[in-house]
């Protein structure tokens, strides 16, 4: 029988990176990244990677594979991920998921949701209609039609939230109800999910000093330099957290003050956003951290529930 899969959840800025790397380094582990974001080349300070140090020292999956050019999907992440795990797996050694995109989780451990083709006639017509109001207006019109689909759908995120009414449109029903069939579906992998948790003032504490550092560490230069390539940057990664703010500061259409308390902002309405598709994976064991713990304080308890040990 093979070793369980390891995945370390949360939402964004809770410390798993840490504790990952901390077990990762206790067991032999290799790390695939769940983040949606970290695949884009020369996007590192907005989407907080891992140092190149780190990475050398840990071998690191799913991180800069793709040009920011590029759009990346779910099918797409699923077919590279089970390539990694192949290939760790082949070394003897654990595989370790690490990150904040939930729809990667529940598309890799439970299979992907099979909704009708795409309608470009009906993409470009809500897409116009975001540019004339408003992505969060568009997003706020899902609500209206599918409410379950808008509390897990960032009100930035327009490739989903066009998704979402394009399916409604198309189909006549709900996305969110036509995704129950995963729930029915047995998981792919034998895994053990751990889940880290901080109280709201915590988290919101923790989010503030990550943009901080982030702006200190130059996002607004990463993001300038990324404007300045020659091909532009996808439509995903201009919606990336961080990225997108900075990009209309940089357009002069929002002061840096309000660029970046509107990342605080869109940071919390993510984390409020994960904490909702987290609540749907019961098979989650939680850990809580009081105010001020260190990841590292729990790697005992959190070995305690694996199946390796160092």
């Amino acid at each position: 029988m093979s070793t369980p899969l390891t995945f370390i959840v949360g939402c964004t800025g809770c410390g798993k990176g840490e504790l990952a790397r901390a077990l990762a380094l206790r067991m032999g582990a290799e790390i695939i990244s769940l983040d949606s974001m970290k695949v884009y080349r020369r996007m590192d300070i907005g989407t907080a990677k891992p140092s190149v140090e780190i990475r050398h020292v840990i071998p690191h999956h799913l991180i800069d594979v793709v040009e920011p050019s590029e759009d990346f999907s779910v099918a797409q992440y699923v077919q590279r991920a089970e390539l990694a795990i192949a290939e760790i797996k082949s070394r003897g050694r654990p595989v370790m998921f690490v990150g904040g995109t939930p729809l990667y989780l529940k598309a890799l451990t439970e299979g992907l949701f099979e909704g009708p083709g795409a309608d470009g006639a009906v993409r470009d017509r809500l897409q116009e209609e975001a540019r004339a109001t408003s992505t969060p207006a568009l997003h706020e019109r899902l609500r209206r039609v599918d409410p379950a689909a808008a509390e897990r759908i960032h009100p930035n995120d327009l490739r989903r939230i066009v998704r979402a009414l394009e399916v409604f449109e198309l189909t006549g029903r709900t996305i969110s109800s036509l995704q129950v069939q995963w729930d029915r579906e047995r998981p792919r992998h034998d895994m053990v999910l751990i889940g880290l948790r901080r109280t709201r003032e915590e988290e919101s504490h923790r989010i503030n000093e990550r943009v901080r550092r982030m702006v200190e560490a130059g996002l607004v230069d990463e993001v300038r330099s990324l404007l300045a390539e020659p091909r532009p940057l996808s439509r995903t990664a201009r919606q990336a957290l961080g990225y997108a703010e900075m990009i209309e500061h940089l357009s002069g259409r929002m002061s840096l003050a309000d660029a970046i308390e509107f990342i605080k902002i869109n940071t919390r309405q993510l984390a409020k956003a994960q904490r909702t598709w987290l609540r749907r994976f019961r098979a989650i064991r939680w850990i809580d951290l009081p105010a001020e713990a260190a990841t590292a304080d729990i790697v005992p308890e959190v070995l305690a529930h694996l199946p390796v040990q160092p």
